[in-house]
């Protein structure tokens, strides 16, 4: 380092990156821009290997596309622009905690109050006989199966639907949710998952698992959004056109 001044091979071993790549930065504008000497070479700082440890925190927290539209945002002095990108990455987990929650519960009254497994008859159930066990409309079972909720099969011939062991049981948890006032998306939730895991208690767990890794995510984003935050006042841009 010379009067300050950092070669970009230099700049690259502080993230152990290549110089195209830091040259890659540069030219998208996630990083300060640079001055350059008579001869055209670029002059890199400590500011740079700054924004760069910024940068890289942020991709950690927030994901490469988030990340590119905040950092371009700062560098080109716009806080709203990059609050705003901000804050929509803090919302994304937080319909998506939501969401896992409500799923959670729902096989919370799956687990809790499972239906009564009644056993199909050996052919499938016809649609009226599922209605009888489930104690629904014909009706009702139709609309739950243009919803995509329930998939019978067609028996050869009459074309009438037969609701096999599976089915049966689907339709069985699609009633219990509806009557507890879950909406569609979430029974189609809670079905898809059954369907691809197995058993509720399995998919309990793994939903659990879930929420776990999206609690280490938010902590991610929060350490990210708080150096981002410390990065704005070294520059000058925390506050900037805030009233107080």
């Amino acid at each position: 380092m010379k009067d300050g001044r950092l070669r970009v091979v230099d700049v690259a071993a502080t993230a152990g990156i290549s110089t195209q790549q830091v040259r890659n930065y540069l030219d998208e504008g996630v990083l300060p821009p640079v001055e350059r000497t008579p001869s055209g070479y670029r002059v890199f700082t400590v500011a740079h290997v700054r924004a760069l440890a910024v940068l890289r925190r942020m991709a950690e927290g927030h994901g490469w596309a988030r990340t590119r539209e905040v950092m371009l945002a700062v560098h080109r002095g716009d806080l709203a622009a990059a609050l705003t990108a901000l804050d929509a990455g803090h919302a994304e987990l937080d319909r998506e905690r939501t969401e896992i929650r409500r799923v959670l519960g729902a096989f919370e009254t799956v687990v809790v109050s499972p239906p009564v497994v009644v056993p199909a008859p050996r052919r499938g159930a016809r649609i009226g006989e599922v209605a009888d066990l489930v104690g629904v409309r014909t009706s009702q079972l139709r609309l739950w199966e243009e919803r995509g909720l329930l998939r019978p099969a067609r028996e050869p011939g009459t074309s009438y639907r037969l609701y096999d062991a599976a089915e049966l049981r689907a339709a069985q948890v699609v009633a219990l949710l509806r009557r507890g006032g879950y909406p569609f998306e979430i029974v189609t939730a809670v079905l898809d998952e059954m369907r691809t895991s197995g058993r509720p208690q399995r998919v309990h767990a793994e939903l659990a698992r879930r929420e776990q890794d999206l609690h280490r995510r938010s902590l991610r984003r929060l350490r990210a959004s708080a150096t981002l935050y410390d990065y704005l006042a070294e520059i000058g841009l925390a506050g900037s056109g805030l009233p107080g």
